[in-house]
């Protein structure tokens, strides 16, 4: 044997193939176009219910008001005459009025306070109660926010009735205090004290299940951990639970303060149809105007500063939900 047939043979590798050619890129599909005119075509009846509900009232709003329309008008004996600003100057150097814008924003400032103070509060309370309790309290909330606005407004008038009230029958029965026969009306402070609990008691269901709702979504573990870091039952809510409720809360805010600002059937019908001065919000304001003096251009004028200053409230709402979108 030679050394030629001992010696192991070199394994010579594979010759390497060559790369496959690339795959050429399959051109991207075009979606079918379904029209830009579709969405907008889906759109027209509920634009149109819109145009004719409130677009038409609005534009007769701002017409009445630039112009000279009282009975004569509305009867047909004369033309309505342009009048330009004139009904907004008079509006504007009225005493009145003025002193109206005051009351109603004050008036609506307690009814926001109170709804929202008090349905944070039930809401927090339900989050700590059996199941039944808050199942009735439930049924409870939905019942008094269905419940028509002169039934309640009925009710509220027997509860504080000045002969036959329940609420002076049993104060009387504190000692020291003789409430019988005592009217809750006499003053304006004190009626539209009376006014603005009719107002909270019908708008508290609705807070207080939109918190409800929103509390449902503050993440347990972020409670437990500001707890172990030492934080109280106020250290939690302020850090914890009021800033992911912060969105909810802001659009609860604006909506109570546009609906208290154009409260109008509580104050009317509690005075049973004719409010005296001291109990006059813009609403009602208006509405004497236009039709107990029958003056149509300044009452629309009023309505229309009603709607500017509720647009204002607006401005400021989106542009909070904007900082929040932004942090977000």
């Amino acid at each position: 044997m030679t050394a030629a047939d001992t010696t192991t043979p070199a394994k010579v590798p594979p010759p390497r193939q060559a790369p496959p050619p690339p795959l050429l890129a399959a051109p991207p599909r075009k979606r079918p176009s379904s029209g830009t005119g579709t969405p907008w075509l889906l759109l027209a009846p509920c634009l149109l219910i819109l145009a004719l509900v409130l677009g038409y009232p609005l534009v007769r709003l701002v017409t009445l008001s630039f112009q000279k329309f009282g009975q004569s008008q509305l009867w047909g004996f004369q033309p309505a005459e342009s009048v330009g600003f004139d009904n907004f100057t008079k509006v504007l150097g009225d005493g009145e009025f003025w002193a109206v814008v005051v009351r109603t924003i004050v008036f609506a400032a307690g009814c926001v306070i109170f709804t929202m103070v008090v349905g944070m509060l039930i809401a927090l309370l339900l989050q700590r109660v059996s199941g039944w309790v808050k199942t009735l309290v439930n049924i409870a909330l939905v019942a008094s926010w269905g419940m028509p606005i002169i039934v309640a407004t009925t009710v509220f008038k027997w509860l504080f009735d000045a002969d036959y009230g329940i609420l002076n029958a049993l104060l009387s029965k504190l000692p020291g205090v003789e409430m019988i026969g005592h009217n809750w009306f006499a003053s304006g402070p004190q009626g539209l004290a009376v006014i603005m609990l009719l107002v909270v008691w019908g708008a508290v269901p609705f807070v207080v299940i939109t918190l409800s709702a929103g509390l449902t979504q503050v993440p347990k573990e972020l409670e437990e951990a500001a707890r172990l870091d030492g934080a109280g039952a106020w250290g939690v809510f302020r850090y914890v639970t009021l800033p992911i409720l912060k969105p909810i809360i802001v659009m609860l805010t604006t909506l109570s303060v546009i609906w208290d600002m154009g409260v109008f059937p509580q104050v009317f019908v509690m005075r049973n149809g004719h409010p005296e001065a001291e109990f006059q919000l813009l609403t009602t304001y208006s509405y004497d105007r236009a039709f107990v003096v029958n003056d149509y251009a300044q009452g629309s004028a009023i309505a229309l500063l009603t709607v500017v200053l509720l647009l204002g409230v607006v401005a400021v709402y989106m542009r909070q939900m904007l900082k929040i979108g932004d942090v977000e």
